[in-house]
């Protein structure tokens, strides 16, 4: 046992994260039974000399021992607290079939046989990311008053929105996650599967093969959970189980949240933090350079919860800091703290379109409309953005992308001094196109004075007929969110925006016929035109702080 414990210690170390002073006991495989008689698995880490510790849960489908063991186990067992981390339904030794994103019931029989062990001590906190955070939005609303604390990291109440990001289809990353969970059933998995499924999946989109046999090719066999979103649009009864967030605002423990700003889920993350504000309490947001699955962001995502778990259930907020949200700036690279989100000072500032290729606050003269072809047999790629693994990076120079046909670029003046964007991003673009069915896509860049031109955010919009109506002249004005985002463009720099139709395989190519997504095999091109007009000002609505107009 000593020698496991030092083990597992120097397993701490090497995850960069901090051991604390109690040597650490585990029991293994203790049985949790749930309400349909299956029997969920879980192993407990136990500080030793420490009497019924406050307990923090975490519930995995990645498996319970291995990097999430030592991170969500003996990290916090080592600080004082005793840690239970579960294997969910369907793998590593809990019995049932995996029912993706379907938690509640075996959370809430979870925390109730939690309640009634012996070594409980009356309060538990809730850790984890992703999925590990879903969980925990699946349950927090009804699980009591013991629980204390939530800390959650890149994630969100409901995955609705980021599978069908804004009406379209997150196919590399859905398909990524589907060969993720089918493969994760043995201790050995995690070690391949970070690195390989990005490369299953992408070698799947690349076939040509269509959407509902991706899945197959991926993984070797067809996936129930994948056809179940082919099937099920993000208005469809099926997600009704799966969407906790009409009870974030119910929640009355405190909450600590992370994310980055190339993370999947920062949009919706941000709408749970609405939430929380909105029912008048007062969580904790951080915000880094991160993707989804940063090593950088892991690491100290402990720590952070260290800290509120102190405070939340040892009565010690000495080291919570003192104003509640924290966000990276890029482009300044600096921490920044303000008391809450959007920042203090934010003022919507439009950057219109012009029609020479021009960005600025301006109004634009009376011009014709930009034209792009979109061929879906050729679809628009996408270089770097917010990515679940490592497999394409998050910022990239886009060069490459905007010397393509299909990819419109407007691009400012060099900036006088220096401007800074600290919240939401959005867009409103004035389309007409010869399809119905087609996809608005805009992307903000940074571009340096060598021309190098980075992402910053995105968001896409897919069309269909009636949504949004076309005016008498058959031109629709279409709304586009785009990720947050916190960034400073120095002086001498260029703001830009791309205008595209696709960000394959982001998200799944529009086939233009209005053909179910999985099986839609007839590609028509889309001859679109970008209006930039008084009448019509195409633009991207920017947060401005801190420094005066330009």
């Amino acid at each position: 046992m000593v020698g496991a414990g030092l083990l597992r210690r120097l397993g701490v170390t090497a995850l960069g994260l901090p051991n604390g002073p109690h040597r650490v006991t585990v029991e293994r495989d203790l049985r949790v039974p749930v309400d349909d008689g299956v029997t969920l698995l879980a192993d407990r880490y136990v500080p030793d000399g420490v009497e019924r510790p406050p307990t923090v849960l975490v519930r995995s489908p990645y498996g319970r021992r291995g990097p999430f063991g030592l991170m969500c186990g003996q990290t916090f067992a080592s600080h004082g607290f005793q840690a239970v981390v579960q294997s969910v339904r369907g793998g590593f030794g809990s019995g049932g079939e995996f029912e993706a994103l379907d938690e509640r019931d075996d959370g809430l029989a979870t925390i109730a046989w939690l309640e009634r062990q012996p070594w409980f001590g009356g309060t538990f906190a809730m850790h984890g990311p992703s999925y590990l955070g879903y969980v925990q939005w699946a349950v927090a609303a009804d699980a009591g008053p013991s629980l204390r604390a939530l800390s959650m990291q890149v994630t969100a109440s409901q995955f609705r929105e980021a599978i069908n990001v804004g009406g379209t289809f997150a196919l590399e990353s859905t398909l990524i996650w589907v060969d993720l969970t089918a493969r994760m059933k043995h201790p050995l998995s995690g070690l391949t599967t970070g690195v390989l499924s990005p490369r299953r999946a992408r070698r799947a989109t690349l076939s040509g093969r269509p959407i509902a046999e991706l899945d197959a090719l991926a993984t070797g066999a067809p996936q129930r959970f994948f056809q179940d979103l082919l099937e099920h649009g993000p208005d469809s009864p099926f997600w009704d189980r799966r969407d906790f967030s009409a009870g974030v605002s119910r929640v009355s423990a405190p909450v600590n949240m992370t994310g980055g700003w190339y993370d999947i889920f920062l949009p919706w993350q941000m709408q749970d933090y609405a939430a929380l504000r909105a029912a008048g309490h007062r969580p904790y947001l951080t915000i880094g350079p991160w993707f989804h699955a940063d090593q950088k962001m892991m690491r100290g995502s402990i720590e952070e919860a260290l800290r509120w778990f102190r405070a939340h259930l040892l009565d010690d907020p000495s080291e919570l800091r003192e104003m509640p949200v924290r966000l990276f700036v890029t482009g300044a690279r600096e921490w920044r703290e303000f008391p809450e989100w959007p920042v203090p000072g934010m003022t919507e500032e439009r950057w219109r379109l012009q029609p020479d290729g021009g960005l600025g606050t301006g109004t634009p003269p009376v011009s014709e409309p930009t034209r792009y072809r979109y061929d879906p047999a050729h679809p628009t790629p996408f270089l770097g953005g917010p990515t679940l693994l490592g497999g394409s990076r998050p910022v990239t120079d886009q060069r490459r992308l905007e010397r393509r046909r299909d990819v419109l670029t407007f691009t400012s003046a060099p900036l006088a001094e220096d401007v800074e964007i600290i919240g939401p991003v959005a867009a409103e673009i004035f389309l007409r196109s010869n399809r119905e069915h087609t996809d608005v896509v805009v992307r903000l860049c940074d571009v340096a004075p060598d021309g190098t031109s980075l992402n910053l955010c995105e968001g896409m919009r897919r069309l269909v007929p009636g949504t949004p109506e076309p005016d008498a002249d058959g031109v629709r004005r279409v709304e586009v969110e785009l990720w947050p985002a916190g960034h400073r463009f120095a002086a001498g720099h260029r703001v830009r925006v791309q205008v595209c139709s696709g960000a394959y395989p982001r998200v799944a190519r529009n086939p233009g016929t209005g053909e179910p997504l999985g099986t839609a095999s007839e590609l028509l091109t889309a001859d679109q035109e970008i209006f930039h007009t008084a009448d019509r000002p195409s633009a991207i609505v920017l947060p401005r702080v801190g420094i005066s107009g330009v």
